[in-house]
């Protein structure tokens, strides 16, 4: 099953990209990001058609990160293109922006201010206003459990509250495509499972990109893994493919990335 889905991504074609009514959300086209002679990723090209969950899988410093940002314009690549909902990042930014939501890993956010605050603020960046924000606010507070410190300095926030506080911001204005790295870290498992279940609910409607080093996150909630090692992907495809079990899955993921990593 695993050669199976290794001889898929070497045939990847990097053709049309399809716009937001059907078709491709979230597309790679041979995006490499190079430092001097240190080479982040090399080539990454892959598609994530619309309604799908896809895991975005590597050890620590393989390139999952440095893509992530490429997709979703908060770096510029050395060599390939990026698009989100059919807008080309580089050139459609604002287009691409409006269809997409992004809950970078230890994402920035102004600890002054109240999750209220800032997500208003956001939201007011975004267009919203009068009732639509309204909705749109009450809408992410009760999805993200921020009730009990919604009027609470963020500085004050644990980490895993801060967390909710990111998945709320990359949710707030119903975004078509979500881009997600490490969207449960620092929760307990109680909010894990939370946000296990909001992922299986968004991805009725939405496209999910997925970055995590749980793989029972993966077989919980993903129809499809990428695993990405040293700058390249080295598997696409089901995540039945990847393993039956967790043990499986974890034996595969060490075969194919024991080569190392950068770091």
């Amino acid at each position: 099953m695993v050669n199976a889905a290794l001889d898929r991504v070497a045939s990847k074609a990097s053709g049309s990209t399809m716009n937001s009514s059907g078709g491709v959300m979230i597309e790679a086209r041979g995006l490499s990001k190079f430092y001097g002679n240190f080479t982040a990723t090399q080539d990454v090209t892959f598609q994530v058609p619309a309604g799908q969950v896809c895991a975005f899988l590597g050890p620590n410093g393989a390139g999952k990160s440095t893509t992530m940002k490429m997709l979703t314009g908060f770096l510029s690549p050395s060599a390939g293109e990026a698009f989100i909902a059919g807008f080309n990042v580089a050139t459609h930014r604002i287009a691409a922006s409006e269809k997409l939501g992004y809950l970078p890993e230890n994402g920035p956010l102004y600890t002054e201010m109240t999750p209220e605050g800032l997500l208003r603020y956001i939201g007011e960046v975004r267009g919203l206003s009068g009732s639509s924000l309204s909705t749109r606010l009450a809408w992410v507070a009760d999805r993200c459990s921020l009730g009990e410190v919604w009027r609470k300095p963020i500085a004050k926030l644990s980490r895993g509250f801060r967390q909710r506080v990111g998945m709320a911001h990359a949710m707030l204005h119903d975004p078509q495509v979500l881009i997600l790295d490490e969207p449960t870290s620092g929760l307990d498992p109680n909010q894990v499972h939370g946000v296990r279940d909001l992922i299986r609910e968004l991805a009725k409607t939405k496209t999910i990109l997925l970055s995590t080093h749980i793989l029972q996150e993966v077989r919980a909630v993903c129809d499809r893994v990428i695993l990405i090692n040293a700058g390249r992907i080295v598997f696409d495809g089901p995540t039945a493919e990847l393993g039956g079990s967790e043990v499986e899955m974890e034996k595969t993921f060490l075969r194919l990335t024991s080569g190392g990593s950068h770091s």
